[in-house]
């Protein structure tokens, strides 16, 4: 799993058992990326079609590198099949298309193990947002909290509603908060300590509240180029201190998680789990139990679900739900390489 945080590629080696509701990540890992390739990744939508190219093989060679180096490490057996996410560059659904980068056909030979990938685009090619894919894995291995919401490059949450599971993309997160805090030399703003010493830029905060995309109903989600075009020139204002800047996003965040929740308990994972001070804006916002689970779920759960989903894919079952993705009907996504 590599995520718009950039923060690193997630593995994971998972079981699944046959009751559909069990589950043990047995080994975890996160590969950082260094700068290079952080910046690399950040600028792919500014190349040329060749150096885009070169960028897809490249990237499929690291995460196959990274691949084989965690199977050795941890002496993994009986890997029946890598499930992967990609790296996701563009995400245009009302254009008719998503397109994640990592060529499954390149790490399955590399690898020599079957590699299941693409599960955005069929959902995408039957009207859906190809966004997001967690629910299912959600409602299935996480179904004892009434929202689950994971904080990533951008939030999202999910949730059972008359029988039906719901879910969209809430606001950004880690990719603005990231991106805020570079610019005073930080990777990013640990526990949310820089947040806490700023004030709230009220203005700020209404504007980014005002924003059309939290008016609309789900299915809807985000990409880069949205948050490029609308989100961050919201941000650009020399007068602001950083800190200011940070502590509004926060509160803005936790606003938006926060409404977007129906009653009841919440599960809250990914990279922003651990920014202290986000967690208790959100507390302190909401009156719903909000329930942090230990460190190998907060930092794994996505690439759990990516290789549940691919566990459905092998089995010929539904993975992707079109209550979810606003597609014409629930589908199985995914493309099985085998070397």
């Amino acid at each position: 799993m590599s995520g718009t945080s950039l923060d690193g590629v997630d593995l994971a080696y998972c079981t699944f058992y046959k009751d559909n509701s069990s589950f043990k990540i047995e080994a975890s890992k996160t590969f950082p990326y260094n700068e290079s390739w952080k910046k690399r990744l950040r600028n792919a939508d500014q190349i040329n079609a060749n150096e885009l190219a070169q960028l897809e093989i490249d990237l499929s060679k690291l995460f196959s590198e990274y691949i084989l180096q965690f199977i050795d490490t941890y002496k993994l057996k009986n890997i029946d099949a890598i499930s992967s996410h990609g790296h996701t560059l563009f995400h245009q659904p009302k254009k008719g298309y998503t397109y994640q980068i990592g060529q499954a056909s390149y790490i399955s030979a590399l690898t020599s193990y079957k590699v299941i990938a693409d599960f955005r685009s069929a959902d995408v090619a039957l009207g859906g947002q190809g966004a997001p894919l967690v629910p299912i894995g959600d409602r299935n291995l996480f179904s004892n909290y009434n929202n689950r919401i994971n904080l990533g490059g951008i939030a999202n949450i999910s949730f059972e509603l008359e029988n039906k599971t719901l879910a969209f993309d809430i606001c950004p997160l880690n990719m603005a908060l990231n991106e805020v805090v570079q610019e005073l030399a930080y990777e990013y703003d640990s526990e949310g300590e820089i947040a806490r010493s700023g004030n709230i830029d009220q203005q700020l905060l209404t504007k980014l509240n005002a924003i059309q995309f939290y008016q609309k109903k789900g299915p809807k989600s985000l990409g880069k180029e949205w948050y490029t075009d609308t989100f961050y020139p919201l941000l650009l204002n020399t007068n602001r201190s950083i800190q200011d800047t940070l502590r509004t996003l926060i509160e803005h965040m936790a606003h938006q998680i926060c409404r977007s929740m129906k009653g009841g308990n919440t599960l809250i994972t990914g990279g922003g789990a651990h920014n202290s001070f986000l967690i208790e804006r959100i507390k302190a916002l909401s009156e719903n139990e909000i329930i942090v689970p230990e460190k190998n779920i907060i930092d794994f759960k996505e690439a759990l679900i990516f290789a549940y989903l691919g566990y459905l894919r092998m089995n010929e079952r539904i993975n992707v739900l079109s209550s979810v993705t606003g597609a014409t009907k629930d589908h199985i996504a995914g493309i099985i390489h085998i070397n």
